[in-house]
């Protein structure tokens, strides 16, 4: 995947995840930043539970905002 696709994929899962996880957003840049962290967690879990969504870019956004919605809801724990 190239970088353009992974900022637009991190892009659009933080803001996805920031909308889920109501009050835990971090702006676009942050967004964009826990979209991308999302996408690797979601990119080590899902193998290991035995996970998978198929093959697509759908799929990928659909990857990243899960795991961006771990992450934020970690962070938001972290935070209190």
């Amino acid at each position: 995947m190239g970088i353009l696709a992974a900022l637009l994929i991190g892009a659009i899962a933080g803001w996805l995840a920031g909308l889920i996880v109501r009050g835990a957003g971090f702006g676009l840049i942050g967004n964009i930043v826990i979209g991308i962290i999302g996408a690797l967690v979601a990119s080590w879990l899902f193998p290991r539970l035995g996970i998978s969504l198929g093959s697509s870019g759908i799929r990928d956004i659909v990857n990243a905002t899960i795991g961006a919605v771990i992450v934020l809801v970690i962070l938001s724990l972290i935070r209190r």
